[in-house]
C-alpha cells in the first residue's frame, strides 16, 4: 500500500501520541487517536485495521494501537518534512510561527525527500522546529527527552522554555503575548490548585498569572546557571605572582600600588603561585535561584614555573551535590616586565565525577585550555583571557531523559577581560567581563548560546603573620537567551607557606 496522505496522517498522529507515553510499549487508545484526527472512533478503527494488515501498526482490539518499526520510520519521515517546512516558512519566508502549522500540514505530503534534504542543508541541519519539537534525522531517528511543565517544575527556580506542545494559532498568540516562546527564561512563583492557576515571573521581572491548562502545555528545563558554569570553566581564579614573584626578576617598573595581585573572581590572572606558598580558594554564587560553591587549592611544583591545582564544585542541580572535578596544570611562560605582560597558559582535565542524573555533571572526560595575559598600568591591572572547554561525549542531564542519541561532542569557546583598580593597596575595585559561546545538548540536538556577563565587585585583604586573607564580593549580571539575570558572588582566600623560604 502506497503511503497516501491519509495513511501518513494516521501514522504521524500515532507517533506523536506514543512520544508522550512513559511506558515503552504502551498502546495508544483508539478514542484518543480518533480525537486527534477529528474522525469518528469507528472510522479510526477501520483505518487502523488496514494499517495493521500492511505491517505498519500493531492493533489490539479494545486496547489500542502502536506503530511497528517500519511504521515508526515512515511516521518520523512525515514529521521531519512537517517540521522542516515549518522552520523554512518562519526563517526564510518570514511567516509567523502561529500560522505555519496548517500550511505544513498540506505541504508535507507534496514535497520530495530530495527537496526536504536541501531545505535541511540550507537551514543548517536544525535540531528543532519553531515550536521546540525535535526534527527527525534523514534515517527517521527521533531524539527524545522529557521536560517538566510549568505545573511540575520546581518553584522559585529559573527555567528555560524548550517546547510548546499545543500549536493552535490562538494558543501560540497567547504564548507570544506572555513571552513564553522557546528560549525564554521564567520562574514559577506560586501555584493555586483551587483556582487552577500558576503565577509566573518573566525575564523582565514582570509577574503574571496563567491557567493550569495553559501551563501544562509549556515544557521547560532548569535554566543553566551561567556564573556557576563560569566558575567551573575558569577555575584558577587566584594565582599569586604579581610584585611578590612574577615581577621580582624585572624590577624596572615603579613599585606596585597593589599589595594583593591575585584573587580575581571570573577572569583568570597570569601568575602562578610563588615557590613555597599554597593557596586555598572558596567561591559561592547565587544566580537563577540556585547556589553553587567551589573550592580550589593551588601548589607550585618546586618553583613558580610549574603549578598544579584542582577545583571541586558543589552545585544545586536536582539536588545539592558534588559536580565535575578539574585537575589543572599551568606553565609560567612569561613573567611581567617592562613592555611585556605576564603569560601563563593553563590546561585542565575535566573528570566526570558529578551525577548526570541529578544535573550535577556532563558525564564526559574533557579538556579545558585558557590563555591568560596580565599587565599593570599605574594603579590599574588589566587581564585578558581566551580559551575553550571541550567535552567529547557529553550526556543529557536529568533523571527523566529518554534519548536515542545520548552523547554529543561539545566545544564552548570563551573570551574574558577585567580591570582592577587599587583604591588602596589592600582594597581594590573590580570590573570583570566574560563572553561565553556555550554549546549544549538537550537530547534533541545541540544549540549554542551567547552569554555575556558583566561583574562589578571589590576585594580586600589582610596580612596575618606569614599568611594572607582576602575576601570579596561581586554582582554578576548576565545577558543571554533574551533575558537578564542578576546574581551575587562571594569570595574567600587563605594562602600561607608550606615550607620556610
Amino acid at each position: 500500500m502506497l503511503p497516501s496522505s491519509t495513511v501518513e496522517n494516521y501514522l504521524k498522529a500515532i507517533l506523536k501520541a506514543q512520544s508522550v507515553e512513559v511506558a515503552p510499549d504502551a498502546l495508544v487508545p483508539m478514542g484518543q487517536l480518533a480525537s486527534a484526527l477529528g474522525v469518528a472512533p469507528g472510522t479510526a478503527t477501520t483505518m487502523v485495521k488496514t494499517l495493521a494488515e500492511s505491517g505498519l501498526v500493531r492493533y489490539e482490539p479494545y486496547a489500542g494501537v502502536r506503530l511497528t518499526r517500519s511504521g515508526e520510520k515512515l511516521a518520523a519521515l512525515v514529521l521531519r518534512r512537517h517540521r522542516l517546512i515549518e522552520l523554512f516558512l518562519v526563517r526564510v519566508l518570514g511567516m509567523s510561527w502561529t500560522e505555519v502549522h496548517d500550511e505544513a500540514e498540506h505541504l508535507e505530503h507534496a514535497v520530495s525527500e530530495r527537496l526536504i534534504d536541501r531545505i535541511d542543508e540550507m537551514l543548517g541541519r536544525p535540531a528543532v522546529d519553531p515550536h521546540g519539537d525535535p526534527i527527525p534525522d534523514p534515517d527517521g531517528t527521533v531524539s527524545r527527552t522529557r521536560y517538566d511543565t510549568l505545573l511540575t517544575c520546581p518553584l522559585h527556580t529559573a527555567v528555560t522554555v524548550q517546547r510548546v506542545s499545543d500549536q493552535d494559532p490562538e494558543f501560540l498568540r497567547f504564548v507570544e503575548r506572555h513571552e513564553l516562546k522557546p528560549g525564554q527564561v521564567i520562574e514559577v512563583e506560586a501555584r493555586d490548585d483551587a483556582a487552577d492557576s500558576v503565577r509566573l515571573r518573566g525575564g523582565n521581572r514582570r509577574t503574571f498569572t496563567i491557567g493550569a491548562r495553559a501551563a501544562s502545555k509549556v515544557l521547560v528545563q532548569a535554566a543553566r546557571v551561567v556564573v556557576l558554569l563560569l566558575m567551573l570553566g575558569l577555575p584558577a581564579w587566584s594565582q599569586t605572582g604579581g610584585s611578590q614573584s612574577a615581577t621580582s626578576s624585572q624590577p624596572a617598573e615603579p613599585e606596585s600600588p597593589f599589595k594583593i595581585e591575585d584573587n580575581s573572581f571570573l577572569v583568570e590572572e597570569a601568575f602562578n603561585q610563588e615557590a613555597g606558598i599554597f593557596q586555598n580558594i572558596f567561591g559561592a554564587a547565587r544566580q537563577g535561584g540556585k547556589w553553587g560553591m567551589t573550592f580550589t587549592q593551588e601548589w607550585p611544583i618546586v618553583s613558580q614555573t610549574h603549578q598544579l591545582s584542582y577545583t571541586v564544585a558543589y552545585l544545586d542541580g536536582d539536588r545539592f551535590g558534588a559536580g565535575d572535578l578539574l585537575v589543572n596544570y599551568r606553565y609560567q611562560v612569561l613573567n611581567e616586565g617592562p613592555g611585556r605582560p605576564a603569560f601563563a597558559p593553563r590546561v585542565s582535565l575535566v573528570v566526570p565525577t558529578g551525577s548526570v542524573r541529578n544535573r550535577l555533571g556532563n558525564g564526559s572526560y574533557g579538556l579545558q585550555v585558557n590563555l591568560p595575559f596580565s599587565k599593570r598600568r599605574g594603579s590599574v591591572y588589566w587581564h585578558w583571557n581566551g580559551g575553550f572547554t571541550w567535552l567529547p561525549r557529553a550526556e543529557v542531564q536529568g533523571p527523566a531523559s529518554i534519548v536515542l542519541t545520548d552523547r554529543a561532542d561539545l566545544l564552548s569557546p570563551s573570551l574574558a577581560g577585567s580591570a582592577i583598580y587599587a583604591l588602596r593597596p589592600m582594597f581594590h575595585l573590580m570590573l570583570e567581563n566574560v563572553l561565553l559561546f556555550e554549546r549544549s545538548f538537550d537530547g534533541i540536538g545541540q544549540s549554542r548560546d551567547t552569554l555575556y556577563t558583566l561583574s562589578p565587585g571589590f576585594r580586600g585583604g589582610w596580612n596575618v603573620g606569614d599568611a594572607q586573607i582576602v575576601t570579596g564580593a561581586a554582582i554578576p549580571i548576565t545577558w543571554g537567551g533574551g533575558s537578564t539575570d542578576t546574581g551575587v558572588f562571594l569570595y574567600f582566600s587563605y594562602e600561607l607557606p608550606f615550607r620556610k623560604k
